[in-house]
């Protein structure tokens, strides 16, 4: 029951955190082509997982388990820690509620190992300009940030960077590959 009160206080921190943060992202920065009105997984067509079927633990660009070397917790499947990469719907960095639970557990870790550090890698997929994209992966990174930070999760052990398009999961132009672009990955840095 403690766990369950835990899941609902971070999902409604995260909501409050996205409505009320003052580094909305820049509209202005969008060339057009992302926006509902093009008809690109528009409300007929978006929903997570909707394109490729994958969930979560399933969609990875990076390998398997790429934190493994860490501690066998990194690689235990049924571990939310072997979890590193937190999936996006389309022009959003709203934190989808399949990922708060992975998110705190990654935050309970890192206020466990405090000599721990990890990056935050924001991507988004091809559509849009590259700043747009830029701006965007930003975002997302900062929003996972963010849910640690409300968490506990010290800001020297927190680092943000976005690569926007330029480091693709999947170099296919279909929605299941632009739904592995849209992620942000949790790097490790080790001790």
């Amino acid at each position: 029951m403690k766990l369950n009160k835990t899941v609902l206080a971070l999902a409604i921190s995260a909501v409050i955190l996205s409505g009320c943060s003052d580094d909305e992202l820049d509209t202005s920065l969008t060339d057009g082509t992302q926006n509902a009105a093009s008809g690109i997984n528009d409300a007929s067509t978006s929903g997570f997982n909707n394109g490729s079927g994958l969930s979560g633990s399933e969609m990875s660009g990076s390998g398997m388990y790429p934190n493994a070397g860490i501690g066998p917790e990194f690689s235990d499947p049924s571990n939310p820690l072997s979890k590193s990469t937190i999936y996006f719907m389309l022009d959003s960095s709203q934190i989808q509620d399949d990922f708060v639970p992975v998110i705190a557990a990654h935050a309970r870790y890192l206020m466990a190992h405090p000599d721990q550090h990890v990056v935050m890698e924001g991507h988004g997929d091809e559509r849009g300009s590259r700043e747009y994209n830029i701006a965007l992966g930003e975002q997302r990174a900062k929003s996972v940030a963010s849910m640690m930070k409300v968490q506990g999760v010290a800001d020297d052990q927190l680092n943000v960077v976005s690569y926007g398009e330029e480091k693709p999961a999947s170099f296919e132009h279909d929605e299941a590959s632009w739904e592995l672009n849209r992620r942000v990955e949790l790097v490790y840095q080790g001790k």
